[in-house]
């Protein structure tokens, strides 16, 4: 792979991560409500999940995606239904909630971790985006499962560095933002939030 090449797909996955979706959403809620460590357990899943859709992607799986309609608007629909779920019952234990503590307004443990990874593999546009940006950049000839592994790794490494640095800046404004109408507001904001992202996922097409 040419060095010019290299460059390029760095600067298509750093505006590609640097852009903000669903993932930096969930990260930033479980930063913001349940603390940095548990930000850093939903990034985990995040990037887990990344790395099964980059594997995936290199094994050809992922195009059944691209080339079933049927595989991709099934995986779309409990994808979609997973995110609603998850705002639904946020907003739910945000309006029981009177004096707990705020880290409860995330799951404890590993169910930041399971957010973030569950929520990413319910993403077909994750898979989609990686079938239809690396073989744009993989060099002909032998070896292409190795520079593809690369590009995922390099994708799955830029994404640890901007979204930990966004992680560590939301940790810093916490003491704020958790301040209990602040957090009660921010809970419902998030979860509401969340809820119209899986019904966006839910009604929009290919």
């Amino acid at each position: 792979m040419s060095t010019s090449a290299l460059f390029a797909y760095v600067l298509v996955a750093l505006v590609g991560v640097m852009t903000p979706g669903l993932d930096t959403m969930l990260m930033l809620r479980h930063t913001l409500l349940g603390g940095r460590r548990a930000g850093f357990r939903a990034l985990t899943g995040i990037n887990l999940g990344c790395l099964v859709w980059g594997t995936a992607s290199i094994a050809g799986l992922t195009a059944l995606l691209t080339a079933s309609r049927i595989a991709y608007d099934v995986v779309r629909i409990v994808g979609a239904a997973y995110l609603i779920w998850l705002g639904a019952s946020a907003l739910w234990k945000s309006f029981r909630r009177h004096q707990a503590p705020p880290e409860i307004g995330v799951e404890p443990g590993r169910g930041a971790l399971r957010a973030g990874l569950v929520t990413n593999l319910l993403n077909p546009k994750v898979g989609v985006f990686y079938l239809s940006l690396l073989p744009q950049f993989l060099p002909a000839g032998s070896g292409q499962a190795a520079w593809g592994a690369l590009l995922v790794l390099i994708h799955v490494s830029i994404g640890w560095l901007w979204m930990g640095t966004v992680l560590l800046l939301a940790a810093q404004a916490r003491r704020f933002l958790l301040r209990d109408a602040v957090r009660r507001w921010l809970d419902r904001l998030t979860a509401t939030v969340l809820i119209g992202l899986g019904l966006r996922i839910a009604t929009e097409s290919r």
